[in-house]
């Protein structure tokens, strides 16, 4: 019979490690800690006992998260005899705050569920965070918090607190985000996350809260803005690049959408040339 392990971790920012664990495996710590602890099970079980005879499951797929404070009493379930995890204690960021917002499934315990796609974008960066705590390079500890952040803002997308995103509709936004450039239409963003163009159409204006077309268009103009701004390339190489072919539609959309002319609007935000 293993002996539960029962010492406190002596965390400055963060902690981050893949573990998988077999029968016997048990965490006790009476106090909990005075850091957050993020579990990921990405197979097998855990199990979560609570004061009172309460008891939590970690199933596959499932991220738990536990406070502050909160007594710490688990390890693999007897049934399955097996648990994979990625798991942080970490001490937040203060605009972390709205990102461990979770719903309680006991007291200090919160959970979300994570689909396919969510679980297999965090792998990346739960692997990142693990390899950036080992490391002894200059500044580990942030590049493992950033690897953290993005854990924890793929979470928020699952969060039904936050208005969670389907990971089709983030797909496509990252489609859409790597394609300006090029003429995009509904049908092509539709077939990219395997949907028909009326179904992505209808759950992405539902989703995003504008219609695929006018997204698509205000991030061309939001990306010609910062081209507008930060380089001195003609107007109609701009236009070009963020996905108008014709550079005069191009000005007039321009106008409509922020008020005043590529040209103007270039004078008045552009730094000066060097001198």
């Amino acid at each position: 019979m293993r002996r539960p392990l029962t010492t406190t971790p002596q965390v400055d920012r963060l902690s981050a490690g893949l573990l998988v664990e077999s029968a016997g495996y048990r965490v006790v710590r009476p106090r909990g800690t005075t850091d957050w602890l993020l579990i990921h099970t990405r197979a097998g079980r855990g199990l979560l006992r609570l004061p009172g005879g309460v008891e939590v499951t970690a199933d596959p797929s499932t991220a738990t998260l536990i406070s502050p404070g909160t007594p710490h009493d688990y390890g693999v379930d007897e049934e399955l005899r097996h648990w994979d995890i990625a798991f942080s204690h970490f001490h937040p960021r203060p605009e972390w705050s709205v990102l461990l917002d979770w719903p309680q499934v006991a007291p200090g315990i919160g959970q979300v569920v994570l689909d396919e796609e969510v679980q297999q974008r965090t792998t990346p960066s739960w692997s990142a965070a693990a390899l950036w705590c080992r490391s002894d390079r200059p500044r580990a500890d942030l590049f493992a918090m950033n690897a953290l952040e993005l854990v924890l803002l793929l979470c928020d997308t699952q969060n039904p607190r936050a208005a969670p995103i389907d990971s089709r509709i983030l797909r496509s936004l990252e489609h859409l985000d790597q394609n300006l450039a090029r003429p995009l239409s509904v049908a092509e963003m539709a077939a990219a996350v395997h949907l028909s163009p009326s179904r992505f159409a209808h759950l992405f204006t539902a989703q995003v809260g504008t219609s695929p077309s006018r997204y698509l268009e205000g991030q061309r103009i939001a990306r010609s803005r910062l081209l507008l701004e930060h380089t001195r390339r003609p107007v109609a190489d701009v236009a070009r690049e963020v996905g108008f072919s014709d550079p005069p539609y191009f000005s007039t959309r321009f106008r409509q959408l922020v008020g005043t002319t590529p040209l103007r609007y270039r004078r008045e935000h552009a730094p000066p040339p060097p001198s």
